[in-house]
């Protein structure tokens, strides 16, 4: 099985995962770029300016330390995606969900046929991943409403280490984008980032 080395081994480039099933896997372009510029400016990372696009069936997708899915619909992962994305993340890789709004209802049923002895967990405020570099105390911030429901972040534990987080009820993304898309406050789009910058922060130091 392929693992992950150590921080040093890494290129320290991240991905976009280009997924089937008619869901718009390109929604929000300008995040991760944000997001990267932010985290090298503020975390101390050293990552590729210009993100990857890597296909779940892929064996490309091992070479990524993070991973990171977002759209709005439809999701399908063909049995050799999930063979796949099992390994990924069983060997030391992390898959990041970013539901954009109307992913939910998809992308349940396909992460449960990644694990299917797995159930998602609540993530609590207490895990290192709402602690640093950036305390969120109440876990998990609200960026966008859409149902009047709470943000929730859920994950997939393996050996008790965090490797699948699908945050909910929040769009991050959306407020990793440039200011301009969707006309977020200044405070808004630096909260996204900074929980943005926590789960970078997360990836490299575990």
């Amino acid at each position: 099985m392929f693992l992950f080395a150590s921080i040093s081994s890494f290129s320290q480039e991240i991905a976009l995962l280009k997924y089937s099933g008619g869901g718009d896997w390109y929604a929000n372009p300008t995040s991760l770029p944000n997001l990267i510029r932010f985290c090298n400016s503020n975390i101390q990372t050293q990552i590729k300016a210009k993100p990857s696009t890597v296909e779940p069936g892929s064996p490309d997708l091992l070479s990524y330390p993070f991973v990171h899915m977002t759209g709005h619909g439809n999701v399908v992962f063909s049995d050799s995606d999930i063979s796949n994305l099992r390994n990924y993340l069983n060997g030391g890789g992390f898959l990041h969900i970013d539901d954009n709004y109307g992913m939910d209802q998809y992308i349940r049923k396909e992460i449960k046929k990644i694990f299917p002895n797995n159930n998602l967990v609540e993530i609590p405020s207490s895990h290192p991943i709402f602690q640093k570099p950036f305390p969120f105390p109440n876990g998990l911030p609200k960026i966008h409403e859409h149902d009047a429901k709470r943000p929730q972040a859920f994950g997939i534990f393996v050996e008790n280490k965090l490797v699948l987080l699908y945050t909910y009820e929040c769009d991050l993304g959306d407020g990793w984008e440039d200011p301009e898309v969707n006309n977020d406050p200044a405070e808004v789009r630096q909260k996204a980032l900074k929980m943005g910058a926590n789960i970078i922060n997360y990836i490299f130091t575990n």
